[in-house]
């Protein structure tokens, strides 16, 4: 799967890039998440993306990650990923 970057880039999906994000904000916080439980996260995330869309960008990926992780009561987390995601190009 590909991905399309805010600078317009299309790029090969990396699941462990996306669960490391979502783990290095986690531990900027004081929220338990497992990395078992960020890479399911992470899967649950795309699996809807790609249903609902056919181009997937970060910006989607940003979303979603960031409402998966407030339904899983990890607010603080959800808030330092979207500080996260972004500054990173």
């Amino acid at each position: 799967m590909k991905v399309t970057k805010r600078n317009g880039n299309l790029v090969i999906y990396d699941d462990q890039k996306l669960v490391s994000s979502i783990l290095r904000a986690n531990s900027e916080t004081d929220e338990e998440l497992s990395t078992n439980a960020a890479a399911y996260l992470s899967d649950v995330v795309i699996g809807r993306l790609a249903k609902e869309h056919d181009i997937i960008t970060t910006a989607l990926i940003r979303d979603g990650v960031y409402r998966a992780l407030l339904e899983k009561g990890l607010p603080m987390t959800a808030q330092k990923y979207r500080d996260f995601s972004k500054t990173e190009a």
